[in-house]
């Protein structure tokens, strides 16, 4: 059955800059590049935006629903231009399709519109990267399950970037952030041994949480090991277990897999964390790889963050550092 974008759970940001009808390629910055939905136009879209605004299912306070918005508020101060590649995203076709429709007080209904409007999304758009704007982490199941809806034959891999293993108990709280893995494994949508979990580190997780994770063969690369091998070494190991063992991958951020140091805008912040350059590098790898469909970037809350906005600017510099990985495979 053929589906229309009217059909899905969309809607327009409260937020979105004018785009510049004419640009200048070598000064464009990128609230001048990224495009808005438009039903008239119908380009075929290397990579498109999906803002999910959801924060009521954290176990913990969080204002990560004010993210997405937070996002595009800080494109101009970032231009299209990549100086450590030297590439110019630029000549990507990146459209910003809008926020899921979310409930006021239903969060089960706000999951299902996750679902719909991703599984839509993949039907729409099938050759194009799919990066979602969050929300808490609850969403990636969601996300998760709206591709599993449209590719039932495809084996679905995991990497995720974060301090916890998110394997919480689902009949503790329901579906939070805190059980998004725990939640895609149990509806055997993935299987543990292919999540790869990179960046768990210190205090934060229960032995029973890593118990279940041993049982089910979720593999933890904890941060300890990322620094004696190199964040580039790890990404690349966990990304070519997946290539061989699944066909479609999804890349999840958590962004308190980030040191409290450099980003207090999140809700469950710590103190030994990956670096903002560790972060960046990994997921430009990330987006280098030819199973790599979608990711989202979660757990920001803009509220929490000092005025300079240095969490918000590194979510940003997250997703453009993602979508030179795909450039770059574009370019080779």
């Amino acid at each position: 059955m053929s589906i229309k974008f009217s059909d899905l759970p969309i809607t327009q940001p409260a937020f979105h800059w004018q785009v510049s009808n004419n640009p200048s390629m070598d000064e464009m910055k990128v609230h001048e590049w990224i495009q808005p939905y438009r039903e008239e136009v119908r380009g075929l879209w290397d990579a498109v935006i999906l803002g999910v605004p959801l924060s009521r299912s954290s176990i913990s306070a969080s204002g990560a629903s004010e993210f997405p918005n937070a996002f595009r508020k800080t494109w101009p101060k970032f231009t299209t231009y990549n100086l450590d590649l030297r590439l110019d995203l630029g000549k990507l076709n990146v459209c910003d399709l809008g926020d899921v429709k979310m409930h006021v007080t239903d969060i089960a209904r706000c999951h299902n519109n996750i679902s719909s409007a991703m599984a839509g999304i993949q039907q729409l758009y099938p050759n194009s990267l799919t990066i979602s704007i969050g929300g808490d982490h609850s969403i990636t199941a969601m996300l998760v399950k709206g591709i599993h809806q449209v590719y039932r034959d495809k084996k679905i891999g995991i990497l995720q970037l974060d301090t916890h293993l998110d394997l919480r108990d689902l009949t503790d709280n329901g579906p939070s952030n805190g059980t998004p893995i725990r939640n895609l494994i149990e509806q055997r949508i993935i299987e543990g041994k292919h999540v790869y979990n990179i960046g768990p580190h210190g205090f934060f997780n229960t032995k029973a949480l890593v118990k279940f994770a041993d049982e089910h063969e979720v593999n933890i690369i904890t941060l300890k090991e990322v620094r004696k091998k190199g964040i580039e070494t790890v990404i690349a190991e966990a990304l070519r277990k997946l290539t061989e063992e699944v066909d479609v991958i999804y890349v999840t951020c958590d962004m308190d897999v980030l040191d409290i140091a450099v980003a207090p805008g999140v809700p469950v912040s710590t103190p030994g964390g990956l670096t903002t350059f560790e972060l960046f590098e990994a997921l430009t790898i990330a987006g280098m790889n030819e199973k790599v469909k979608a990711m989202d970037i979660v757990c920001l809350d803009p509220l929490r963050d000092y005025r300079q906005q240095p969490t918000v600017k590194a979510g940003t510099h997250a997703f453009l550092s993602f979508l030179s990985g795909y450039a770059l495979k574009k370019r080779r």
